[in-house]
């Protein structure tokens, strides 16, 4: 049966974007599937279309469409057969001092001004760097799924009687077989920092804690610095031909830019549809 006539997935209406500019590829034009209505997409639902190469942008969800290109390719990690290679595991070392804790979706002034500083110093003139506070909201803060908040923070100052400085936040999705990293945004001005690298490490260990088995990465884009990371690690499978196999692509490191830099994709704000990829960097 296919998935237009499951149930409740055949209540779900699925169309297509008009075309607008790809951010990750020059020159080349994209297109969007979108699910609605988004009411009915809750994480039972979310969790299936996730396992067919859906994303989510705040309520809206959707996966890439478009009419000449496949360059987007769905990823996720194998959280339990996972093993960290020697460049990640210094960056599991330099920061397992911060401190983590999980919280409910809210708003707080402290998370906007790091996210508008991040987006400035590692996204700038790519759409998100001039998000206004509802965009912000609307991007990150909406959900009809099953998601949490995570800060992570230096550890507590004593001498202070006060919570340590915040260095990161990151959005994430609980799904029926594992974890959908949805976006992070962190300090961008720490030297030598791999706060990115961090984070993944640090979803991977909470999938595997929860006993669930895949981190969903986002998309997998060959000929886009931004994205290309995702293979380093490993296992991973990507969506292809609608069949999940093993993926090990080698990433592509343009020069001076670290293959370890998981920020993420630039914006894509196509009337709501998909800003932000929505990757855990």
């Amino acid at each position: 049966m296919s998935l237009l006539n499951d149930i409740p997935l055949s209540a779900l209406h699925f169309y297509l974007t008009a075309p607008y500019p790809c951010s990750y590829l020059r020159d080349q034009q994209a297109r969007s599937q979108v699910a609605t209505p988004a009411l009915l997409i809750g994480t039972p639902v979310y969790s299936e279309l996730v396992q067919r190469g859906f994303r989510r942008s705040g309520t809206y969800t959707y996966r890439p469409h478009c009419d000449n290109c496949q360059a987007c390719v769905p990823l996720r990690i194998s959280a339990q057969q996972f093993a960290a290679n020697r460049s990640q595991k210094r960056a599991w070392k330099q920061h397992a001092h911060l401190e983590s804790t999980l919280h409910p979706l809210h708003d707080n002034p402290e998370y906007y001004e790091l996210y508008q500083r991040y987006q400035r110093a590692r996204h700038k003139d790519g759409g998100m760097d001039n998000d206004d506070r509802e965009s912000y909201q609307n991007f990150l803060l909406q959900s009809h799924v099953d998601s949490l908040l995570v800060e992570f923070r230096e550890p507590f100052d004593r001498a202070q009687d006060r919570q340590g400085v915040l260095r990161m936040v990151s959005v994430i999705d609980l799904l029926s077989d594992g974890l959908s990293s949805v976006y992070t945004f962190y300090e961008p001005d720490l030297p030598r920092a791999r706060l990115g690298v961090y984070n993944v490490l640090w979803q991977i260990e909470l999938c595997r804690k929860l006993g669930l088995d895949f981190v969903y990465l986002g998309y997998w884009i060959e000929n886009s610095r931004k994205m290309a990371y995702k293979t380093q690690y490993q296992p991973a499978q990507g969506l292809l031909d609608g069949i999940w196999r093993a993926f090990d692509k080698p990433v592509l490191s343009p020069p001076n830019a670290s293959p370890f830099d998981t920020s993420g994709g630039s914006a894509q704000d196509t009337r709501g549809i998909s800003k932000g990829e929505g990757d855990p960097a």
